[in-house]
């Protein structure tokens, strides 16, 4: 309470030096809800992720493992929907807090802190068409070079060192159809006119099994890219120090199962 009185006392004269040790003593014993931040997350409709759950409420495992992460530390989340390659320009230009999803690369760390790798890597798979399936039964992406198979991606995602090498190809990167939204894409290969799309195994199932098109699009046993997703942090937001407390909570949710419930909360829609 001596505290209290002291910080009010000091609220009308900051630049004093008393006045700045009781707001520090203050910061030290004040519940961190009194002193709560508030930190600006990305969702986009990228179900298990993120998405409009049908009550309304925006939900998903990145969505509700970040208001534990986060709410842990004392913070509270305001939801901000963005297209991929917008939320990292808006993570570089401080306009975005946190990005969950993001593969560390040097150029994002320019910008960035990452969580680290807490999350258990997640396999990006080619989905085809059953007939493409059978005209191209191939077992990795580079198989698909010196083809006329067309392929779909999503706008600035990053698909691996496979894909890559494809794209330095002129003839197979002209037959490459970009769209911002993977149902779109889902779209496009069921109508026939691209032969199949990269996606997250778990969220390609999840998406094929809502929009009613497991029969027609079937995951490959082509793995493109096995890398753990990490959560990105804006370096104009955030301090190194914040990113580590974050990233020993998100551990301890891993340790005590607290992730997996939520996955599978997920999974089992």
């Amino acid at each position: 309470m001596l505290i209290l009185n002291k910080a009010v006392a000091c609220a009308s004269s900051l630049l004093h030096s008393t006045c700045s040790k009781a707001f520090f003593l203050l910061s030290l014993f004040l519940p961190c809800t009194l002193l709560a931040c508030e930190k600006t997350l990305r969702w986009d409709d990228d179900p298990p992720f993120s998405m409009l759950l049908p009550n309304g409420e925006v939900g998903g495992i990145y969505i509700d493992l970040n208001r534990e992460v986060l709410g842990r530390l004392g913070c509270t989340i305001k939801l901000v929907k963005l297209p991929w390659g917008r939320a990292l320009k808006e993570l570089e230009l401080g306009r975005l807090d946190v990005l969950a999803g993001a593969f560390r690369k040097p150029e994002r760390e320019a910008y960035a802190y990452f969580s680290g790798a807490v999350l258990k890597p997640s396999r990006n798979i080619l989905f085809m068409r059953q007939d493409a399936l059978e005209r191209w039964p191939v077992t990795q992406l580079l198989d698909l070079q010196n083809t006329d198979f067309r392929l779909g991606a999503q706008t600035n995602v990053s698909y691996g060192p496979a894909y890559q090498q494809l794209m330095g190809q002129q003839a197979f990167a002209a037959r490459v159809s970009f769209n911002a939204s993977r149902g779109n894409l889902w779209q496009m290969v069921d109508k026939g006119r691209i032969d199949g799309i990269i996606a997250d195994e778990s969220t390609g199932l999840y998406e094929l099994n809502q929009l009613g098109l497991s029969a027609r699009i079937k995951p490959t046993q082509v793995v493109v890219s096995a890398d753990a997703a990490e959560v990105a942090f804006s370096k104009k937001t955030s301090t190194p120090q914040f990113v580590q407390r974050y990233a020993r909570i998100l551990q301890a949710l891993v340790d005590d199962g607290s992730h997996q419930r939520i996955v599978q909360h997920y999974l089992r829609r």
